[in-house]
């Protein structure tokens, strides 16, 4: 099982009763005392998972045929501290290998060893469950950072004019709100009716923060078509979220709105060029920053928390940047041929 949290109720995580008892109380601690968010939480038991069952692999407790191929299978429930203590910096390095070879990114190795942080540090630092910290003066470096891919105007328009659906009006709206308000898909799929008012929409971002998106008329519009059809459906199983299923008429799962994305994008022919839900994030932030909204007003829109995040998207504004270089005052300067100098303006020899 990938994911434990629910679409339905993102605030609600299961137990996590498949990893050792030490990271189950690690779990408890973020989400009780630190206040993590439950997709934060998430990601933390999903990697500590991956690492003890590398860690199996290592104590001769399983194959590595096992972890490749029927990882579930590895129990990690009866794993002690005493074993825990014994977890050395080379340990941590070699899993860090390990999935590097795995095809994991410079991103994923360093969300891994973050979470392998936060669990030795708490062992070490705040339990005094371990004498040292095995990850302490690890470092991968600083990942680079890669321009986000993004859908032109044009593009985006064509999305918008070829969607093939059985429900149209709704994923119309879907796609519009990706594109006018720059949400995450966490977010969209959590859009409660109740959340709309005077003009606004009320998103719970990361770490469940709130902030106020102000809805623009092609987002208006797309409401008032699909509000109605809603409304009509005859088996409205949850009537507070905003986007259900035709069919069960329940709250659409992250995973159902990446299938209509997908599908829209291909009746676009635009599929296979690595677009997603999140790709049509940063293709409504770049479209609004070279429409000449301000950074600060780009950072609240999208829920940054600092503005260094939104920062990148100064860097993909290359429009912009030719026009900057076009206003130059020298830029119409052409090359003149010179004249060849008379011998009395020769002067000394060029040597």
């Amino acid at each position: 099982m990938s994911s434990y949290i629910d679409a339905a109720h993102p605030e609600r995580h299961a137990p996590y009763l498949d990893v050792p008892d030490t990271v189950i109380e690690y779990l408890h601690y973020l989400d009780f005392v630190k206040l993590r968010s439950p997709r934060t939480v998430n990601g933390y038991y999903l990697d500590l998972r991956g690492f003890f069952r590398h860690m199996m692999v290592t104590w001769s407790l399983c194959s590595q045929q096992t972890l490749e191929t029927e990882p579930e299978k590895i129990d990690l429930t009866h794993i002690t501290l005493d074993q825990i203590r014994a977890i050395q910096k080379r340990d941590i390095l070699n899993y860090l290998d390990y999935v590097r070879t795995n095809e994991n990114g410079p991103k994923a190795r360093a969300r891994k060893l973050s979470a392998l942080r936060g669990f030795f540090g708490y062992l070490c630092n705040q339990m005094n469950q371990i004498p040292d910290d095995p990850t302490a003066n690890i470092s991968l470096g600083t990942p680079k950072k890669s321009l986000p891919k993004y859908l032109s105007a044009d593009e985006s328009i064509d999305l918008l004019n070829n969607i093939q659906s059985d429900f149209y009006e709704r994923d119309f709206c879907i796609l519009t709100m990706f594109l006018n308000c720059g949400m995450r898909l966490a977010e969209l799929i959590t859009i409660n009716l109740s959340d709309f008012k005077d003009g606004t929409i009320r998103i719970t971002g990361k770490g469940g923060k709130e902030r106020l998106v102000y809805l623009n008329s092609a987002c208006q519009d797309a409401l008032d078509h699909y509000l109605p059809a809603r409304a009509a459906l005859p088996n409205l199983a949850d009537p507070n979220a905003l986007f259900v299923s035709k069919r069960t008429g329940k709250r659409l799962t992250a995973r159902r709105v990446q299938q209509i994305v997908e599908r829209c994008l291909q009746s676009a022919g635009l599929s296979g060029r690595g677009y997603s839900p999140h790709k049509l994030r940063h293709t409504a932030a770049t479209l609004m920053y070279q429409g000449g909204v301000d950074m600060l007003a780009l950072k609240e829109i999208l829920g940054h928390e600092n503005v260094s995040t939104t920062q990148i998207y100064t860097h993909i504004n290359q429009q912009q940047l030719r026009d900057a270089v076009a206003a130059s005052p020298l830029s119409k300067h052409r090359f003149t041929p010179q004249q060849a100098p008379s011998e009395e303006d020769s002067g000394e020899d060029d040597t």
